[in-house]
């Protein structure tokens, strides 16, 4: 009898769930929704898809082709401006650009996705600059743009959205990719937990592998010859040629098997944190993520140690 009650109840509490998850905003044709890195893949295809639903999407892109581009295959409500994250002066140019367009009316949604992956490899063979780069874009460029979007928000009472990855849950290789992405996700806790008061939602967006210019094999095999010429003859003898050439074609396999190129999978995510009354915290986006990598990310180190272990190659000179 007990057995039956509590089936009935985690049944309730599921279709519960799955309604109020459905429930969506309404006046979508007033809110604004501020997208960055739009030149392609995920923020591309956001913008399009937000524009033909109504939305009035000002889009961030950091080349001016990439603005004309997406202005070209979308409708007058979707506006672009050149924005470069890592630049305080860009952003604040956005900002005050935003501000010209939203008005008293305030931003409804910041979608914080423009990001680069390389370079990343072996944690001995960066120099600090290495990780400036990629720290500069993924997460003091997310810290940024928010603080200076916050006033526009705290007006609308919206959304924001940060990109972060599964690599922002289980670190699964050297460089400043996933040291950047774990700062966004602790960021945007702090950030959630600070800014709840105003009626401002925080949403994390992790997404697996997919296909798009983060995931591109050319700038990442280019950095890692660029990494591997730069180190010292005594560094390099003590990995060896074979380590290298070995950890050049587990990149190939990674991103030739695992990268989906759907990437709607990702933007659905993305939609429904900016339309829906009751935006979920994180959102794992894609199959790889939800049964794969999240899953994982809960499992004891030296399990997840063991498998990366297993899969890549052992130094020339190891113990």
């Amino acid at each position: 009898m007990w057995l039956y009650a509590v089936v009935l109840l985690a049944v309730l509490w599921v279709l519960g769930w799955l309604w109020r998850d459905s429930l969506l905003v309404g006046k979508i044709s007033e809110k604004f929704v501020f997208v960055t890195g739009c030149d392609s893949g995920f923020g591309n295809l956001l913008c399009k898809r937000l524009d033909r639903q109504g939305f009035r999407v000002l889009a961030g892109c950091l080349t001016q082709k990439g603005a004309d581009d997406l202005q070209r295959s979308s409708g007058p409500n979707l506006k672009t401006v050149l924005l470069d994250v890592t630049d305080s002066a860009s952003v604040q140019r956005a900002v005050e650009w935003v501000q010209g367009e939203v008005g008293e009316r305030g931003l409804w949604g910041l979608v914080n996705n423009a990001g680069r992956s390389v370079p990343m490899g072996p944690t001995e063979w960066m120099r600090m600059e290495d990780f400036h780069s990629t720290l500069r874009v993924n997460m003091l460029g997310v810290i940024e743009t928010t603080l200076g979007f916050l006033p526009l928000l705290k007006r609308a009472r919206g959304r924001v959205v940060n990109v972060a990855s599964v690599l922002g849950r289980l670190a699964a290789n050297g460089g400043g990719y996933c040291i950047s992405k774990f700062g966004v996700e602790a960021f945007s806790d702090c950030l959630r937990r600070d800014i709840h008061y105003f009626g401002i939602k925080v949403s994390i967006i992790e997404p697996g592998f997919f296909r798009t210019a983060v995931t591109s094999l050319e700038p990442i095999e280019r950095e890692l010859h660029r990494l591997w010429e730069q180190l010292s003859p005594e560094v390099r003898e003590s990995y060896g040629e074979k380590y290298f050439d070995k950890y050049i074609k587990i990149q190939r396999f990674v991103m030739n098997t695992f990268c989906d190129p759907d990437l709607s999978k990702v933007t659905d995510c993305m939609e429904h944190a900016l339309k829906a009354k009751f935006p979920r915290t994180r959102y794992s986006a894609g199959w790889d993520a939800k049964v794969g990598w999240i899953p994982f990310s809960y499992a004891p180190a030296f399990i997840i140690d063991s498998m990366l272990n297993t899969v890549l190659p052992r130094p020339a000179q190891s113990a």
